[in-house]
C-alpha cells in the first residue's frame, strides 16, 4: 500500500461485482484485446457499464464496447490520449509487452505511454486509475519487469486515485503468454525444467477480474499496491504435472533442462520475435521466471475481502476439452511450423539461382522451353519462392504468405504435370510431395492467429 494510507476492509460479494456502482460508469480499457484486457472488458459489460477499448488491433465484434484504434507507441504524449478522455469516468491499464521486437516497446507500452495516459487523466478530470503491473516489478530482473516499475513510479506520483495491481502469472479459460507456456510443457512426453526456476504462485483470472472491478467503484480504497498470488506455491515442474494432469495425461519424466539447450530455445523465441512472432518462450521470460518472486495475497485480501482460489481447484471446475489439448499440444509447434515453412521456400529460391540452376534449366528443357525463356522462367520461380517465404516469416504478411505458398504449389504441379509429366513417378515423390506441402500450409493457416 502507498505510505499513509488507511482504509476499510470491505468484504463484497460476487453479485457486488458484477452490477451495482458501476452500472452506467464510462471506463475505458487499455489493451482490450489482450488475455487480462478483454476480460475485464467482458465482466464491465455485464455490470453495465460503459467500456470504451483502446488497442491497436480491431478486437471481434463485441456489442457491450466502443472501440478507439490506438497504437501506444505512438501515444507517448497527453495530447494522444485528451481526446479519448471525454465523459470517461474510470481507466483500466492492462497493455503489455514481454519484450522489445518490431512493433513492441517496452518503454512505450509500459513506461512512456502510461505516463502520459495518467497525465492526460489528471488533466481531464479522470480521477480513477488501475494499472495492471508484474508480480516482481521492483527486482527490475529484465527490461519487462524494469518497465512495469517505471509505469507505477509514473502513476505513483500523480494526483490520481490509483491502484496498482501485480499479478502473478494469471491462469484462465482461454490461454496466452506463461499460461499458455505451461500448457504447452505439460503436452510435452517429457518435462524439462529449467535448473534456476523459482517457485511461483498462480493466480486465477477471475480473481483479477474481480479485483479490478472492486477498485473502479466510487469509494474504493486509492493509493494501493497489491500482489495477486494464489494461495499456494509451487515448483516449476508440480505446476505443469496440475496443468498435465488437468490435459488428462498421465505424469511425465522430469528432465533438467540443461543451460545451452534453454539458451537455444529462448534464442529461436528471441530470432522469431524480430519477424514479429509473439512467443512465451524469450528470453525475459527466463530471466524473470529464474528470479520470480512467490508474492503474498495477504494484504489483497484484507483490503478487497476477495480470498484467491486455489489453481488446482479452479482447474478441476473447469475440465479440459478437445480444444484445450489442441491447444497445449500445438503451442510449442506453430513457431517452428512458421519458420520451417518460410525457410522451405526461401531456400527452394536461393538453391534454384545457385547449385539446382543446371537441373532447373534442364527440366525447362525436356518440357520445351529453351534459350532465354527457359532461364527466366527459372528465375522468376526462384524470387516467387523467396518472396513467399518472406511473406510467411513475417508476421503480419504470414497469412498472404501461406495462401500464396498453397495458390504457387498448385500452379507448380499444374505446370509440372503439362511440362514434364514423368516427375509424378520419380522415385523421390518430387511431385507427390505436392500434398503434404499443402497440407502443412493448411495447418499453418489454421492456427496464424495470435488472438
Amino acid at each position: 500500500m502507498h505510505p499513509g494510507f488507511r482504509f476499510v476492509p470491505m468484504v463484497p460479494t460476487e453479485s457486488e461485482f458484477q452490477a451495482g456502482d458501476l452500472a452506467g460508469r464510462s471506463i475505458l480499457v487499455v489493451g482490450v484485446t489482450g488475455f487480462l484486457g478483454a476480460a475485464v472488458a467482458r465482466r464491465l459489460g455485464a455490470a453495465g457499464a460503459a467500456v470504451v477499448g483502446v488497442s491497436r488491433s480491431t478486437p471481434a465484434a463485441a456489442a457491450y464496447l466502443r472501440h478507439i484504434r490506438l497504437d501506444i507507441a505512438a501515444a507517448l504524449e497527453p495530447a494522444a490520449w485528451r481526446p479519448h478522455l471525454a465523459g470517461i469516468d474510470g481507466v483500466v491499464y492492462c497493455a503489455g509487452a514481454l519484450q522489445d521486437g518490431p512493433g513492441d516497446s517496452l518503454d512505450a507500452v509500459h513506461a512512456s505511454g502510461p505516463a502520459a495516459l495518467f497525465a492526460a487523466c489528471s488533466e481531464a478530470g479522470v480521477r480513477r486509475v488501475v494499472h495492471l503491473s508484474a508480480l516482481g516489478a521492483d527486482r527490475a530482473a529484465s527490461g519487462f519487469s524494469a518497465t512495469k516499475r517505471s509505469g507505477d513510479e509514473a502513476l505513483q506520483a500523480s494526483d490520481l486515485q490509483w491502484a496498482i495491481l501485480r499479478p502473478a502469472i494469471v491462469i484462465g479459460p482461454n490461454a496466452f503468454g506463461g499460461a499458455a507456456l505451461l500448457r504447452a510443457l505439460a503436452a510435452l512426453p517429457l518435462l524439462p525444467v529449467p535448473r534456476t526456476a523459482a517457485l511461483l504462485r498462480p493466480v486465477h483470472i477471475d480473481d483479477v477480474v474481480n479485483t479490478v472491478l472492486f477498485f473502479l467503484r466510487p469509494g474504493a480504497p486509492a493509493g494501493v499496491m497489491l500482489d495477486l498470488v494464489g494461495p499456494r506455491a509451487f515448483r516449476f515442474e508440480e505446476l505443469v504435472a496440475v496443468f498435465r494432469g488437468w490435459l488428462g495425461r498421465q505424469p511425465a519424466t522430469v528432465v533438467p533442462l540443461p543451460e545451452w539447450l534453454a539458451a537455444l530455445s529462448f534464442g529461436f523465441g528471441d530470432a522469431m520475435a524480430w519477424f514479429g512472432w509473439r512467443s512465451a518462450v524469450r528470453s525475459n521470460a527466463g530471466r524473470e521466471l529464474a528470479q520470480a518472486t512467490p508474492g503474498d495475497a495477504t494484504a489483497w485480501t484484507e483490503v478487497t475481502g476477495i480470498v484467491p482460489r486455489d489453481i488446482e481447484d479452479a482447474l478441476r471446475a473447469e475440465p479440459a476439452s478437445v480444444q484445450d489439448r489442441w491447444f497445449a499440444g500445438l503451442y510449442l509447434l506453430r513457431p517452428a511450423l512458421f519458420a520451417i515453412c518460410g525457410v522451405f521456400w526461401i531456400v527452394t529460391g536461393l538453391v534454384s539461382l545457385g547449385p539446382g540452376w543446371r537441373l532447373g534449366i534442364g527440366l525447362m528443357n525436356d518440357g520445351g522451353v529453351v534459350g532465354g525463356a527457359a532461364a527466366a522462367t527459372v528465375v522468376a520461380g526462384a524470387l516467387c519462392d523467396i518472396a513467399v517465404g518472406a511473406a510467411i516469416l513475417w508476421r503480419r504478411t504470414a497469412r498472404v504468405g501461406v495462401i500464396a505458398g498453397i495458390v504457387v504449389t498448385v500452379l507448380y504441379a499444374v505446370a509440372g504435370t503439362a511440362l514434364v509429366p514423368r516427375l509424378w513417378i520419380d522415385p523421390l515423390g518430387a511431385m507427390l510431395k505436392v500434398f503434404p506441402i499443402i497440407a502443412l500450409h493448411l495447418a499453418a493457416l489454421a492456427i496464424v492467429d495470435d488472438r
